[in-house]
């Protein structure tokens, strides 16, 4: 039976190339073997949840932090307050391509279509080698590759994944046109039937008192119990003046040593929630 993955975004996004990474890896199939997907579109991160908490998706997959734009706040905001339990993560590389229908040369294309990250993030390619073409905003990438294909436009490209040229049955007129090569997405899976075996990342979010030193000691005490703080964001609590919420991910070797390091710094917080334990990809 498929495993039905809801994902932000149309058939050949980003989110579905990360979802086929994972549920191709060990990590995403360790008892059930491997298994087919079938990918639940939705329109926003929130409807994410809602697929899940209707029955609709047996697990989803949401980025949270890229190597050049930063942190998807808003998706920690939703890791806090829907308490699903992360279960693992994938990384990968987001290659950005120029494609078209079939027979068509870069000389033959005058409009592009595709959303405006994937404009910002291609932007130099087409100044340099394509100035004629003019660059136009859509909803989404694979979105944007689906309408070409389905409407048969000649003259008009679109900027997608390879693999919605795949799906879509279009031509790629450039490959990996993204300025920045080193260009890669972390995306997190919720999936409450995975039980990583021998997880060694965490995703904590706690609150501190609002006092001098209060952040300062808590690292002090990770550091202590070799915990490696991998990444650290902070969010501000509505209604409390300059106090935060705190997300951060550590990892460790020693599972023992991360809950002592765990009960060692809950004295020291006005709260603190696990937001998952897994497996780390890198």
């Amino acid at each position: 039976m498929a495993t039905r993955v809801a994902i932000q975004g149309y058939k050949g996004c980003f989110h579905e190339q990360a979802a086929r990474l994972f549920y191709s890896s060990p990590a995403g199939h360790p008892e059930r073997g491997e298994e087919s997907l079938s990918i639940v579109e939705c329109d926003s991160f929130e409807q994410l949840y809602e697929a899940l908490d209707e029955g609709r998706a047996d697990a989803a997959v949401m980025a949270i932090e890229n190597t050049v734009s930063g942190g998807l706040l808003h998706n920690f905001e939703l890791l806090r307050l829907k308490r699903r339990r992360v279960k693992g993560e994938v990384y990968i590389r987001i290659g950005q391509n120029l494609m078209a229908l079939p027979g068509q040369t870069l000389e033959d294309i005058r409009e592009v279509r595709t959303h405006y990250m994937a404009i910002n993030q291609t932007r130099p390619w087409f100044e340099k080698n394509a100035p004629w073409i003019r660059l136009t905003e859509s909803d989404d990438t694979a979105k944007s590759a689906a309408q070409l294909a389905r409407t048969g436009e000649k003259g008009v490209g679109a900027v997608a994944s390879a693999l919605a040229a795949q799906l879509y049955g279009l031509e790629i007129l450039a490959p990996d046109i993204e300025t920045h090569k080193q260009n890669f997405t972390r995306f997190l899976i919720l999936d409450e039937r995975l039980r990583p075996d021998g997880p060694d990342k965490a995703l904590l979010c706690f609150t501190l008192p609002h006092k001098p030193g209060s952040l300062a000691q808590i690292l002090t005490i990770l550091s202590f119990y070799e915990m490696n703080l991998t990444r650290i964001q902070s969010l501000p609590i509505p209604g409390r003046e300059w106090q935060y919420f705190f997300y951060i991910d550590i990892k460790f070797t020693d599972y023992t040593r991360y809950t002592q390091a765990l009960q060692a710094i809950r004295p020291l917080l006005e709260d603190l929630e696990v937001l998952g334990e897994y497996k780390a990809a890198l």
